[in-house]
Formats: structure tokens, sequence, C-alpha cells
């Protein structure tokens, strides 16, 4: 484990499908990590210690206040409720999706990407768009160590080079192989109805898909 990874203390907020998966491979990865919901940690803690044994089920004010990275892992309609505020000056990862014909539609979320729309409400916040676009089962499954042949890969974008820098690793240590995209506009890819959404690629085929989706507009 580096030091990198020893000082990058996660909070995930939400305890559906996705943020448990996310919470037990940033685990193995040897992160540190909080798990929260919009509730009393009291209500989570045996499913925590069942399910994501390691993680700490925490108030998600506490939770946000100790991490480096907090991972939205929340329905997007839950997400108009969080207090952006609680979330001033943190690196958040959006791992949410506008999924209209799954969760209905949201009039805040019909006028461009998503993440672009999230990161405007998080305006005190550093926002990058990752681990939306694998399912969950796949997304634990398919986790490879770096060096294991046909390693899949994770797209991550955001407008702070330097913050997707640091997404990439989290993304590299839990067992995906990062592309980074330039920006959370580019990043529109990785959503429902992009060309790599709910497939599970290596390097080369998610970079030939953008490039060929990339095309298609041109």
């Amino acid at each position: 484990m580096s030091a990198t990874t020893q000082a990058n203390k996660l909070a995930v907020l939400g305890a559906g499908h996705v943020g448990p998966v996310i919470a037990r491979l940033a685990l193995m990865a040897g992160y540190p990590v909080a798990i929260a919901t919009s509730g009393d940690p009291e209500d989570i803690a045996l499913i925590t210690e069942l399910v994501i044994p390691g993680a700490q089920p925490r108030w998600a004010s506490d939770a946000v206040a100790d991490a480096d990275i907090v991972v939205l892992a929340i329905p997007l309609h839950r997400f108009l409720d969080v207090d952006p505020q609680m979330l001033n000056g943190k690196l958040v990862v959006d791992a949410m999706n506008y999924w209209p014909a799954s969760d209905g539609v949201l009039a805040a979320f019909e006028d461009g990407g998503s993440s672009e729309i999230v990161a405007r409400r998080l305006a005190g916040s550093t926002v990058v768009k990752a681990l939306n676009h694998i399912g969950y089962h796949e997304l634990e499954d398919r986790a490879r160590p770096a060096d294991a042949p046909g390693r899949r890969a994770a797209g991550v974008a955001g407008d702070d080079p330097a913050a997707v820098a640091t997404i990439a690793g989290l993304v590299d240590a839990i067992g995906y192989d990062p592309v980074r995209l330039d920006s959370l506009r580019a990043g529109r890819v990785l959503q429902p109805g992009g060309p790599v959404f709910g497939v599970v690629l290596t390097s080369r085929e998610f970079e030939r898909a953008v490039r060929a989706d990339a095309g298609s507009l041109a």
C-alpha cells in the first residue's frame, strides 16, 4: 500500500447496491472507509459488519468531514436532498446515474450531463465522474490486479487534472485500468446510453468505443 493510498480516507454515501461494493473493493485495496446513509449509523451497523467488514458506519456529516474522497453512491433523486455545504472543499466521486427509463424523469437533470449538473450544485467541491458505468455485480467480479491479463477498464472524467489523477489511482487500486477523460462533459460517454455504459471492456476496447462515438457525433 502506497503513502498516497494511506492518506486517502473514503466516505461512501449510500448503502444500497453500489456503495457496499465500492467500499469492499476500497477496503481490500487498503483505503480506510466510512459508510453512511441519510439516517442513524446504528441502522446500518449490523449489515455493515456482515457485508462490509472493516468499514465504519457513521453519520454522513462526520464521515464526510474526515474524508479525503467522498463517493456519492445514492439514487440520483436523493442527491437533491444533500446539503452542498457539507461537501465543500471535498473531492467528490459521482458514481450516480440519471436513467429515466428506470428512475423516472427528474427535471433537474434533463439539461446536460448529470455529473455536470452535480458539479454545478456542488460548486464548492471538485467532482469527478467514475465507478458509475459498470454494474455493481460486475464491478466486484471483474476486478483484477494490475498485472492480470485481460484486465478491464473504468472511465474517470473530470475538469481538474489533479483530481482525475487521484481518482484514477483509486480505480487502479481497486482493480481496473483507469481511462482518463479530460472533462465532465467528455464523461457523458459513461452515462446510460453512452458507448461504454453497462459493458466491461479492456482499455483498448474502451478507447475504441469512445473514439467511435466521437466520430459518429462529428
